[in-house]
């Protein structure tokens, strides 16, 4: 069975945007968080375009090879431009849900306004035996919440933000972690870590 993962870039002080976003400007001022998606000469094999280093490209080649399907909020979606009518992955559809009905603007999203479950259960049937890749903080902690988060990856870029979204919101109690993995590159750590139930 198919796993649900999040794997966001992330700074020391917990954000996954800069201060402002919005429609556009999805990181707000936090556009260092993605800077080391190009601070290599290694070619990423998952991600056309993406030249890493030598320590990021094999966990994160490994982390996107194993995304069947992501499932972002509505928020993520709309300050991510709707994804340019595509997905976040190249090649794996996407999931949003919404509160109020959208039109999918391509035949790689797909939208549900049921709720988290059906959300979730979606984007597992479209992953087939992949993962689904959760994006944005509400939703990773929405699912969190619910028992339904297998695997959480931090790529922790060395920053203080002070403010933006975080990665994580208010969880009425404790959750687990495992640490599994750590990958130290020169402007990223790569921290993956199984939730314990």
């Amino acid at each position: 069975m198919s796993k649900v993962i999040t794997a966001l870039s992330v700074s020391v002080d917990g954000y996954i945007t800069g201060r402002d976003p919005r429609p556009g400007h999805g990181l707000g001022d936090g556009g260092i968080l993605f800077d080391w998606y190009s601070s290599g000469d290694v070619p990423s094999r998952a991600f056309p375009g993406f030249t890493l280093t030598a320590q990021s490209v094999r966990f994160f080649d490994e982390a996107a090879g194993r995304v069947g399907a992501s499932l972002a909020g509505r928020k993520t979606y709309t300050d991510s431009n709707d994804f340019a009518g595509g997905a976040p992955h190249p090649t794996a559809p996407l999931v949003v849900l919404s509160h109020q009905e959208l039109t999918p603007a391509s035949d790689r999203q797909h939208i549900v306004t049921t709720g988290l479950a059906d959300a979730v259960d979606l984007a597992r049937e479209l992953a087939g035996d992949k993962d689904v890749a959760l994006m944005g903080g509400v939703i990773t902690t929405e699912a969190l919440k619910a028992g339904l988060v297998d695997e959480l990856i931090l790529h922790q870029v060395p920053v203080l933000l002070g403010g933006g979204r975080p990665y994580f919101h208010e969880l009425s109690q404790h959750i687990g972690l495992r640490l599994i993995e750590a990958v130290v590159a020169p402007d990223v750590t790569h921290l993956r870590y199984e939730v314990q139930r």
